[in-house]
Formats: structure tokens, sequence, C-alpha cells
């Protein structure tokens, strides 16, 4: 599981900007006009926790709840679906309102200073504090820093079992550049297709997850090297946040004739008690046999894809009131300051919370599968939160916003700059006196009536270059949005 999407603490600007003189528009994920994610990132991450703190003291298997518990790990799908929807949306915004596409370098670059430094961090704090960790070898050191962990079984080391997503997540980021251009591609066709068309490739990304299963299953032998944590079987929890941030930009730049159909989703999302209980009742299905036993790839590839699609639906159903409809119902329970804040540091909440939940069963003298869940998480969640604020303000931050300073700032935005007023005719004084005869005589005989002034020089004056109706533009600096992803 990831907590960035950032996209954002995954990724952040209210809008695409287009900056004057360059080639690119902005790269960043669009968040802070849907400040309900940040909410439910805080929603997803403590999920998270809870099914880790659940799975150390042995409730997977025990007491009242047990099922619920294990199915907290929903909580990657949430941050996957969110993902999607924020890195995504730059590429359509680009091509609806005809700008250049998102800059690739700029795109790697912010990606890059939001998740890299902090997780660097967690691999140095487990690899060096926890003596599960004393035999660690220069290689798994190199399998961690460089994010390949995940691609032979044994190389996962403890206090870093939870970074699999990261590199799934990671790895839908070197991927999307080419699905976003290719959307862009596509939408500027001669013939121009619908925003909506795309919805197409959505669906094949979410078969390429369905037919992976099915290879796993089939005795592939890529089965013991971890194939089930690999992106291609959780490509349809992207498609699901891609299919939502194709509907909101088709909602955003269609005509009204054109976004009629779709003006269900905006009815939708502005019901959000509606909208989770689809959230609910998904969570009871996937409690039953449906979706197979309580562990990750585990069951027959039909409970496989099951669970799969459940997970799907959960996550776009719970994200969807932040994206639509903008219910004040959602505005208080997922844009409050205490979410916005929880979901700001999460990753970091991500990064640490595995270390702080060794720390903590230390502590408490709780052998692993023993203890209190409703203990342990309180615990961990407290000291985690603690360990990622510090982590946000010290070095997540500051290397946020050294990338976006090195990638031309956070966003760009336009400021009219007054015309720049012609200057004041002088006026001419009226003649003292009638002219003198000999000289309006003269005048006549040139074809004049000798009382006219001389012309004034036509040509404006440099410093007044800027002609009435004219709009200027000017890249100003805007303070970086703290939140960004990636």
């Amino acid at each position: 599981m990831t907590a960035v999407s950032s996209a954002e603490p995954m990724g952040a600007h209210t809008e695409v900007g287009h900056r004057p003189g360059s080639a690119h528009v902005d790269s960043g994920a669009d968040h802070t006009a849907f400040p309900a994610l940040d909410g439910l990132r805080a929603v997803a991450v403590a999920a998270v926790m809870l099914t880790h703190a659940a799975y150390w003291t042995g409730r997977y298997e025990r007491g009242f709840g047990a099922a619920f518990l294990a199915r907290m790990d929903s909580g990657v799908a949430v941050f996957f679906v969110i993902s999607g929807f924020l890195l995504f949306r730059p590429w359509l915004v680009s091509a609806a309102r005809r700008r250049p596409s998102p800059s690739l370098r700029v795109y790697l670059i912010r990606r890059a200073v939001r998740i890299l430094p902090a997780y660097w961090l967690a691999v140095a704090l487990c690899l060096l504090l926890l003596p599960q960790n004393g035999t660690s070898t220069v290689a798994d050191w190199w399998h961690h820093v460089f994010l390949l962990q995940t691609y032979q079984a044994g190389w996962l080391r403890e206090g870093l079992t939870q970074t699999w997503s990261l590199c799934v997540e990671v790895a839908f980021y070197l991927v999307l550049p080419a699905i976003g251009a290719g959307a862009v591609w596509w939408l500027r066709r001669p013939r121009a297709p619908r925003m909506t068309t795309l919805l197409g490739l959505c669906g094949v990304l979410a078969l390429i997850s369905v037919g992976w299963y099915v290879f796993l299953h089939s005795g592939s032998p890529l089965a013991p090297y971890m194939g089930a944590f690999w992106l291609p079987g959780y490509l349809l929890w992207f498609a699901a946040g891609l299919a939502m941030a194709i509907l909101r930009v088709h909602l955003d730049t269609a005509t009204e004739a054109d976004s009629r159909r779709w003006q269900w989703a905006e009815t939708l999302g502005s019901h959000p008690l509606t909208c989770w209980s689809v959230t609910a009742a998904t969570v009871l299905l996937t409690l039953t046999p449906l979706a197979g036993p309580r562990a990750i790839g585990a069951g027959t590839v039909g409970q496989q894809v099951t669970k799969t699609v459940l997970y799907a639906v959960l996550a776009a159903s719970i994200a969807w009131p932040a994206v639509f409809g903008r219910s004040p119902v959602t505005t208080a329970v997922l844009a409050n300051r205490v979410s916005a804040y929880l979901g700001t540091i999460s990753y970091g909440v991500f990064l640490y919370h595995l270390l702080v939940l060794d720390t903590v069963m230390r502590v408490l003298g709780n052998a692993v599968f023993n203890g209190q869940v409703i203990q342990v998480f309180p615990l961990t969640a407290l000291g985690s939160v603690a360990l990622a604020a510090v982590s946000f303000r010290v070095l997540e931050r500051p290397m946020i916003r050294l990338g976006h300073r090195h990638t031309g700032g956070p966003a760009t935005r336009h400021r009219t700059i007054p015309p720049v007023p012609p200057p004041a005719p002088v006026p001419t004084p009226a003649p003292a006196s009638p002219p003198v005869p000999a000289l309006a005589e003269t005048a006549r005989e040139a074809g004049g009536d000798g009382l006219r002034a001389p012309q004034r020089n036509a040509q404006p004056h440099p410093r007044f270059s800027i002609q009435r109706g004219e709009v200027a533009t000017e890249k100003t600096s805007t303070a970086m949005d703290s939140r960004q992803s990636p």
C-alpha cells in the first residue's frame, strides 16, 4: 500500500497551468481542487494500519470481526484509485483544452522527490534499527533502495513488507506517461472523439488484471516469484481511478448537450451516503467465501478475481463523492482540517507504521500473533502520526519544494496586467492674438487656412508600447502546496 498518489500527499495543483513561453503544462497531480481526497487518504492509511495490527496480534484467525479486520487491506485499493485519478487527469485536461501535454521530465522529477527521500529514510531506519534485520546484506540494501524487493520471493525485509504496494505504484508511475500520451493522441485525432471513448481503455486495463490472475493460477513459473504482487494484477484498481478522471474532465470541458448523458455521476456524488452504502455492502460481500481466504494472492482464480473486482467497487464508491457532486456532507467528513492534515502526512504514516508497530509489540512484551489489537492499534497510530509529522516537516516538504523550484513552481497563475493608458494629449494653447496677416496670406496661397496647429508625432513613446485592450501575462511565484504528491 502507498499513501502517495501522488499523487500526493501525492500531487497537487488547482489547475493544470500553462507557463507562458514553456513547452508543457504542469504535470503535477491536481488535488487542491479535490480536498476531500486528502481526508480519504487518512481513512485508507488507518485501514491499512488496523489490518496490520490485527495480523501481528493474531486477530485474522480468531475472535469476532476477524474477517472484517483482514479485509481492511482494501485501503490499498483506495490509494491506487486516488493515484489513477489524480495523475491521469493532467493529460486529459491538456487534450481537452488543446494545451501542450505534461512534461515527462517534470512529472518524473516530482514523483521522485515526493516518493524517494522519505522512503529511503524508512529503509535505512528499518534495516539499521530492527534486530530481525541484523544480518542484512548489501543485496538487501540494493533491492530496497531501487524498489526491487517484490521481484523475488524472500527479498522483503522486516518493517518494509508493506512496501510491496509502493513497488506496484512506482511501476504504475513509469507506465502512466505512455498511457497519457496515447490518450492525448486519441483525443486529438481529426474527428476529435469524445472523452468518454477512453473508457474502453479502462476496460482493457481491467481485462489485463483478470488475465494476469488466470495466468498465475494456470501453473505459471512466475507464481513463486511473487507475481501476485506485480503491477498487472492491480491495473483494475488504477483503471477505476482513470475512469473517474475521464468522467470528471468530460463533465468539466464538454458542452452541456454532450455532458448531459453523464450527469448521473454528479447526481450520485451529491448523495455521499448512497455511495458509502454501496461501500458498506461491498465490504460485507468481501467477508463471504466469494473473496477467498484472508490473504493476498491466495484462493482460486475465481476468488482472486472476485476479490479484486469487489475492492475496485469499494474504492471507487468511497472516493466517488470526493470527486463528484461536492456535497457539504463530504466536505464536513473528509475535508475538515484534521482529516486534511492526516491525509497530508499519510505517506509517512504508511512508511513508518510497521517500524512503530514492531516497537510497540516489544514494549508491550507481545510475541508475534499475540496481544490485543485494541491496545496495539492506537499506540501504533499515535507513534506513526508523530513520526510522520516530523518527517513531513523536516524532510518531505523541503524536498517537495526543492523539486518544484527546479521544475518551474507548483503552478502557474496568469495575472492580467491592466493596460497602460496612453499619454494625455497636451492642450494646444489658444493664440493670444490674431495671426500675422503676412503669414495668414502666405498660408492661404499654399492652400491652407493659416490657423491649423502643427501635427503631433503619432509614434508612441517606447514606455507606452502596450496598447489599450491588450492583456499581458506574467508568471508569478506561488506558494507550494505542501500536500503534494506524487
